[in-house]
């Protein structure tokens, strides 16, 4: 198995991408979990009460909207969101989507 997920570089990180992966409520709750954690958390640890494709769908959207990193590690993937990233390119957008009322 290849174990090894594409990510867009940091130019290749487009608004409209950010903004449709934000756009969805489960996955602004996965981006809502993982601000709080700067290690990272394993794909299927946040409750979201979906089926585990639905969930996969949800994680491989963040990551090819950039919002993401997803990394292997043992039996689990791990995903960490990045903020630098998008604070670098859309300076307060994701403090901004992150305080925001649910």
């Amino acid at each position: 198995m290849d174990n090894s997920l594409e990510h867009p570089d940091r130019d290749q990180i487009r608004i409209e991408a950010v903004l449709h992966a934000l756009a969805d409520p489960v996955r602004l709750t996965i981006v809502r979990a993982l601000a709080g954690s700067d290690t990272g958390i394993a794909c299927g640890a946040i409750e979201l009460g979906i089926s585990k494709s639905t969930r996969t769908h949800h994680i491989r959207t963040l990551r090819e909207a950039g919002v993401i990193t997803v990394r292997p590690e043992g039996t689990s993937r791990i995903s960490t969101l990045r903020r630098d990233d998008l604070n670098v390119l859309y300076p307060g957008l994701l403090d901004g989507v992150l305080s925001a009322q649910r």
